[in-house]
């Protein structure tokens, strides 16, 4: 069986950042993913946050809450990483690397083309390909959620088909409307936000990514999937006003 590694190092004076592996796959994911849970499900005071990626896993901590933790003469940074290097052993101990990463199936409703999705043609063009073809592409495949970032609740979704791949644009908008759906390069994401941005717009979401009103704020967590799926003008419209 092959054993799980991790290295460990300082990120600023408040966080050690750890990471499972240099490259990104579903397999390294599935070791964060599986750390991330079995640091949650035991809360330690003087934590305060864990934030996955696509190969690491940050924890950010209370300076003066570890500063006497258990041992005063350790510094606070030494505590927490004996701490975390405790904790993974046993969790990687416990049983096969080869678990499979228990993903949820998150089905979100998307208006291709148009004013809703303005940059389809020029990517149907890039490839030589129609923008129906784009939209087949795009709605049938399954995407993994590495990481959320960027704005609160923007997902990072890997799984995209190589045929569908384009730059950034050369020129970011100042403003994109919230669940415009973007590629940009081998990703695709929803942005959950009005801001910025220079990914290829190709449609949008009448879902809310980001509810600071609701608990958990967003709706998509890393380590989750999402598939996509085509609804008309009319539809979007519909779903908005309900």
């Amino acid at each position: 069986m092959k054993q799980t590694r991790w290295q460990m190092d300082p990120l600023g004076d408040a966080a050690v950042i750890i990471e499972f592996g240099h490259e990104i796959g579903l397999d390294v994911l599935a070791n964060v993913q599986r750390a991330l849970r079995a640091l949650e499900q035991e809360p330690v005071t003087g934590i305060i946050e864990y934030v996955p990626s696509y190969t690491t896993l940050a924890v950010y901590y209370d300076m003066e809450a570890w500063a006497d933790h258990r041992q005063p003469s350790i510094p606070p940074y030494e505590a927490i990483c004996m701490y975390l290097e405790r904790r993974l052993s046993a969790v990687f101990q416990s049983s096969s690397d080869s678990q499979q990463l228990q993903q949820s199936i998150t089905r979100i409703p998307v208006c291709y083309g148009g004013e809703y999705g303005p940059d389809l043609d020029e990517v149907a063009s890039y490839h030589g390909i129609s923008a129906a073809d784009v939209i087949q592409i795009h709605s049938g495949a399954l995407y993994t959620i590495y990481a959320l970032g960027f704005a609160p609740g923007f997902p990072y979704l890997g799984g995209m088909s190589e045929s569908i791949e384009v730059p950034r644009r050369d020129t970011p908008r100042l403003r994109i409307p919230a669940g415009s759906v973007g590629i940009a390069g081998k990703q695709t994401g929803i942005y959950p936000l009005d801001t910025p941005g220079g990914w290829q717009l190709i449609g949008r979401t009448p879902l809310r990514l980001f509810r600071p009103e609701q608990h958990p704020p967003v709706l998509l967590e890393s380590g989750g999937q999402v598939q996509f799926y085509p609804i008309t003008p009319a539809e979007y419209e519909q779903w908005r006003e309900q």
